[in-house]
C-alpha cells in the first residue's frame, strides 16, 4: 500500500512533498484561469499545504502557483474524471487530505468526486450537479419559491423547438453546464432559433428558457458553514448577452459601492434565498440576476465558484482588501477577518481591437491617463505586435482597464469615456 504523500513522487515532473503537514489541500487547476495562482497563494498563506492537480506540466504553471505549492499531481487528462480520481487516490495513499478545492467551473463535479473518494468534508456530487446543471439548478431554487425564468431542458433539435413553442418567444438557449453567457443563443422567432441552432456544435444538452428583459447584476459571496461573511454586487453594462453579440461594444463590469438602494437589496435578498435553497456551505459563490422594468428581481443562475474575468480584483479594489487571502482564511480556518468596508465603485472596461491580425497601434491611452489617471488602478492591454484574441471566446478580449471612483455616476461617466476614447487597432 502507498504510504502517502510524504513518500510518494507524484509524477514525472512533480515536486515531492516533504514538509510538516498542517492541512493538506488538493487544489484542482491551480494555474488556470488567471486568478487561480492568487487563490493558491491565499490557501498557502493560511496554512494550507497545497498539492496542485492538473494535466499541465508543472514547469508550465505560473510562477506564483509553483511558489505556493508543496507538491503536484500531474494527470493525463483533467477532463477524464474517473481516471483523475484513481490517479489522485494512488498519489495520496494514506495521507490525510483536509480539503479538496476547485474554483474553476469545469472542475466542480470532479472536486466533489474526489471528496467522496477520499472521505473529505465538503460538497458532494449530487449537490455539485445542481450547481453545474442549469435545469436542475432552476428546479431546486424554483421549488423554494424563488422566481426563475420558465425553462426546460432539451437533448435534440426537436426538443429545443418543442420547448420554444411551449415557452413562447423570445427565448434563450444555453449549454446545460455552461458558464455565464458563453455559447448562448437568443431567438425572437422560430426562424432565428433555427439559424442559431445551425451553429451549435459544442454541447449535447441545452437549457431553453424565457428571455428576461431587464438589467443584469451579480451577487457574489464568501460563506462559512452556510453563513455569508462577505457579499458583493456587480452591475453589467450592457447585459452580457448584448456584449457577447456586438463586437464594437466595450463591456463593463462594475462593483457597486453602495449596496443599500432598494433594487440592490432585492437582489441581495434573492441571493440569500438561493443560497439557502442550494444549501451552500463554505467557499465562494457567483450568482447572476435580473431586475425587470416591472420592478421584479429574477434569478438567473449560480455557480459554486468565484466570478471570473478579473471580478475578484474589482472586489479587492472596492474595499482595498485581498479576497484571495480572505477566501483561504474562510476555507481553511473558518474565519473572515478582513475589513471589507466598501469605498469605491470599481469597474473593468474590456477592449476589443478594430480589425484583424496583430495589434498595430493603441490610441487614446495618454488622453485618458491625463483626465482620469488618479482613478485608474490597473491597465492590461495587448502590446503592439501581439495577435488579437477571439472576442467571442473571451470577455477579457484584447485587454482591459480598471478604474474606481466613490461616486456611482462619476464612475459610469469615466468608464464610458475610457471605453469610447481608448481604441486598439489590428491589421
Amino acid at each position: 500500500m502507498n504510504s502517502g504523500l510524504f513518500a510518494h513522487s507524484f509524477a514525472e515532473e512533480s515536486t515531492p512533498y516533504t514538509e510538516a503537514l498542517f492541512m493538506l489541500v488538493l487544489m484542482l487547476a491551480p494555474g488556470y484561469p488567471g486568478e487561480m495562482p492568487y487563490f493558491c497563494r491565499g490557501l498557502a498563506v493560511n496554512g494550507g499545504d497545497v498539492i496542485g492537480v492538473s494535466d499541465v506540466p508543472e514547469h508550465e504553471l505560473p510562477r506564483l502557483t509553483r511558489e505556493n505549492m508543496k507538491g503536484y499531481i500531474k494527470v493525463a487528462n483533467f477532463m477524464d474524471e474517473d481516471a483523475v480520481v484513481r490517479s489522485v487516490q494512488q498519489s495520496v495513499g494514506d495521507s490525510q487530505v483536509g480539503r479538496v478545492v476547485c474554483l474553476w467551473e469545469p472542475g466542480v463535479i470532479l472536486a466533489a468526486k474526489l471528496r467522496e473518494a477520499l472521505g473529505v468534508a465538503g460538497m458532494r456530487v449530487e449537490q455539485a450537479e445542481t450547481f453545474r446543471n442549469k435545469d436542475l439548478m432552476k428546479q431546486k431554487v424554483g421549488a423554494a419559491g424563488v422566481r426563475t425564468p420558465k425553462h426546460a431542458s432539451a437533448t435534440s433539435i426537436k426538443g429545443v423547438k418543442d420547448a420554444a413553442n411551449d415557452l413562447g418567444f423570445p427565448i434563450i438557449v444555453k449549454p446545460i453546464a455552461g458558464a455565464g453567457s458563453m455559447d448562448t443563443i437568443r431567438a425572437n422567432s422560430m426562424a432565428e432559433l433555427e439559424q442559431g441552432l445551425s451553429r451549435v456544435k459544442s454541447y449535447d444538452e441545452v437549457n431553453v428558457e424565457e428571455f428576461i428583459e431587464g438589467d443584469e447584476y451579480t451577487y457574489d459571496t464568501i460563506c462559512i458553514d452556510g453563513k455569508i461573511v462577505y457579499e458583493n454586487v456587480c452591475y453589467y453594462r450592457p447585459n452580457p448577452l448584448v456584449a457577447r453579440s456586438t463586437e464594437w461594444i466595450s463591456p463593463q463590469t462594475m462593483t457597486l459601492r453602495d449596496l443599500s438602494p432598494p433594487i440592490v437589496q432585492q437582489g441581495i435578498a434573492l441571493g440569500h434565498k438561493v443560497l439557502e435553497a442550494m444549501a451552500f456551505s463554505t467557499g465562494m459563490t457567483h450568482m447572476e440576476w435580473f431586475y425587470t422594468p416591472k420592478g421584479e428581481a429574477i434569478f438567473g443562475e449560480i455557480a459554486a465558484r468565484p466570478p471570473g474575468a478579473h471580478t475578484v480584483d474589482l472586489m479587492n479594489y472596492t474595499s482595498d482588501v485581498d479576497l484571495f487571502v480572505g477566501y483561504g482564511e474562510a476555507e481553511l480556518k473558518g474565519a473572515f477577518s478582513q475589513d471589507a468596508t466598501r469605498k469605491y465603485n470599481a469597474v473593468n472596461i474590456f477592449k476589443r481591437a478594430q480589425g484583424r491580425g496583430r495589434i498595430a497601434r493603441i490610441e487614446g491611452l495618454n488622453s485618458i491617463m491625463a483626465d482620469y489617471g488618479e482613478h485608474i488602478v490597473h491597465i492590461d492591454l495587448l502590446p503592439v505586435g501581439a495577435e488579437r484574441r477571439n472576442w467571442i471566446q473571451t470577455l477579457v478580449s484584447d485587454g482591459y482597464v480598471t478604474a474606481r471612483h466613490p461616486d456611482f455616476q462619476a464612475a459610469c461617466e469615466m468608464a464610458d469615456q475610457i471605453g469610447m476614447r481608448l481604441q486598439l487597432y489590428a491589421q
